[in-house]
């Protein structure tokens, strides 16, 4: 079996799925040992199913934007099944959720983790006096930036534009890496023409947030915070879009 401290490479999501060392993780509810059904049911042909797992997978997995030791094993999982044809099927939204298929819901999750083992999440947590680097769930996540890109990047031309802007949405916490620096030139024409140009006002201020940051022209970009029916101001915040103490929902769990 695959214990925690051996996640030290990389691996196919199917072997994460069977040879880690679940009982040996924690998710926010205690022991993982019911992760790997979770993710399982991903993949399940009822509608309801799928739904409750994707749910599991925020709220367990990933409890308030919180990285846990199982969510860097699920993360690769996750990535593994994206070009899967029945992440094309749909899940149940709430009335403020984004539109899309479960693969725009999967490509959001993997955004939000990426999102918290990012240069700002790492720069709160010192502020907050919590070394990253000496948080293992922080530094799997930074190791696994290069495969979940590797994973991501084939969908930011995807025909269906609501996995395109998950994707390109999803880019921008995984180019915080010093491996995947050089991408960003290329990512900055999409938050252009893709997201800065999205009807989602949130994704227009996510566009404009990582080009500034990434020292990009702006000029001529604004943010239009129209409403619209599932995402208007009172909706539930997307990962990305909480108010976070400089990089967490709550406080660092670390």
């Amino acid at each position: 079996m695959i214990l925690p401290q051996e996640m030290a490479e990389p691996r196919d999501h199917a072997e994460v799925l069977s040879g880690t060392a679940w009982s040996a993780l924690e998710h926010a509810y205690g022991t993982a040992e019911d992760v790997p059904q979770m993710l399982l049911d991903l993949m399940d042909s009822d509608l309801r199913v799928r739904t409750k797992a994707l749910s599991d997978l925020h709220h367990v997995v990933h409890h308030q934007n919180t990285l846990y030791a199982a969510t860097a094993p699920a993360a690769v999982y996750v990535a593994g099944i994206l070009g899967n044809a029945r992440t094309l099927e749909a899940v149940e939204k709430g009335p403020h959720d984004f539109p899309g298929p479960m693969r725009a819901e999967l490509l959001g999750w993997l955004d939000s983790v990426a999102d918290a083992a990012d240069d700002e999440a790492a720069a709160v947590s010192r502020r907050f006096g919590f070394p990253p680097e000496e948080y293992p769930p922080f530094v799997a996540i930074c190791r696994l930036r290069p495969q979940l890109f590797r994973a991501v990047s084939p969908f930011l031309s995807d025909p269906d534009t609501d996995v395109q802007a998950a994707a390109i949405s999803a880019c921008i916490p995984l180019l915080d890496d010093p491996r995947l620096l050089h991408h960003r030139d290329t990512l900055a024409s999409l938050l252009r023409d893709v997201l800065a140009a999205s009807v989602l006002w949130q994704y227009q201020e996510r566009a404009i947030d990582a080009l500034a940051n990434w020292g990009q022209d702006t000029t001529g970009l604004e943010v239009r915070q129209e409403r619209y029916a599932f995402c208007d101001a009172e909706r539930q915040p997307q990962p990305w879009s909480v108010e976070r103490q400089g990089g967490f929902a709550t406080d660092p769990p670390f």
